[in-house]
């Protein structure tokens, strides 16, 4: 009997320890994805709600920092660098921490995202970006905490706050022209010697047409004369096409800058070949 009452105790105790009540979070979480530009902005926040509340200057005190949401700090990550109130902001992902106030707002980007709340001690070392947003009244209330990403241009966008009846928005800058000029100048100014080069590379290993791959490796020597293992491939597709008088040529070439670098490997290489090609 004992035991029997042992066993009826271990089972509804693991009955209760696996048991799961799922009720809905007070501040549930929230997840924005927008590309601005050619930058890809993310924002993760908790939003607590008013319930018939007075939130600024009493939930929430006026200059004191707030955590700028609910649970976890609020964060924002950027995929590129960016610009906040004229400060350099490297691509990562920062915690936003505010100092409401009635006429204005002091917004923090701070690069420790793993606080539940505000820091317990504050470094300004961390501190990415520090600007101030002027308070806007809304004319009706926000019942839950908001955060956005609005005011979309090309260049940049608006990150924006929402509660009661308060909005106050960061403008940030993204590097729209200078990305989309380096790649419409990667384009239109052709393939790379390095994108030439493993082009020929894979058809002469592969023996897929030489006549291709002695077109694209001409072209990365012609880009990069001083690259002395192009040089050495270039040699050895004009063998390989039966230019032995090329493939000597080239292989010199690619011996003397080789020399030149100091890589001996390179070097013994083109010298067998030169052997074989009855060049030395």
């Amino acid at each position: 009997m004992k035991k029997l009452s042992l066993l009826i105790c271990i089972v509804m105790g693991s009955i209760s320890m696996n048991g799961q009540i799922t009720t809905p979070a007070p501040s549930p979480s929230a997840k924005i994805m927008q590309t601005v530009g050619l930058t890809d902005v993310t924002v993760e926040y908790s939003r607590p709600s008013m319930r018939g509340r007075t939130i600024f200057g009493d939930l929430v005190p006026y200059d004191k920092l707030w955590r700028t949401g609910a649970n976890k700090n609020s964060m924002v990550t950027f995929s590129d660098d960016v610009t906040i109130g004229g400060q350099k902001v490297k691509a990562g992902s920062y915690a936003v921490f505010t100092k409401p106030g009635t006429t204005s707002w002091e917004v923090i980007f701070y690069s420790d995202t793993n606080n539940w709340g505000t820091p317990e001690n504050w470094d300004d070392s961390k501190v990415a970006a520090k600007t101030t947003a002027e308070v806007m009244s809304l004319p009706f209330d926000v019942e839950s905490f908001t955060m956005s990403i609005d005011a979309l241009h090309n260049d940049g966008a608006t990150l924006g706050i929402f509660w009661e009846k308060v909005y106050v928005g960061v403008p940030f800058e993204v590097p729209t022209s200078e990305k989309a000029i380096k790649s419409i100048e990667g384009v239109m100014n052709g393939p790379s010697a390095n994108d030439y080069f493993a082009a020929a590379s894979y058809y002469h290993e592969e023996g897929k047409d030489l006549s291709k791959a002695k077109e694209w490796i001409d072209k990365a020597v012609s880009m990069n004369d001083k690259a002395y293992w192009m040089t050495r491939r270039q040699s050895l597709i004009y063998a390989k096409m039966g230019d032995t008088k090329g493939a000597i040529e080239a292989a010199k070439k690619s011996m003397a800058v080789a020399e030149a670098a100091g890589n001996a490997d390179y070097v013994k290489m083109n010298k067998d070949s030169l052997k074989e090609w009855g060049a030395l």
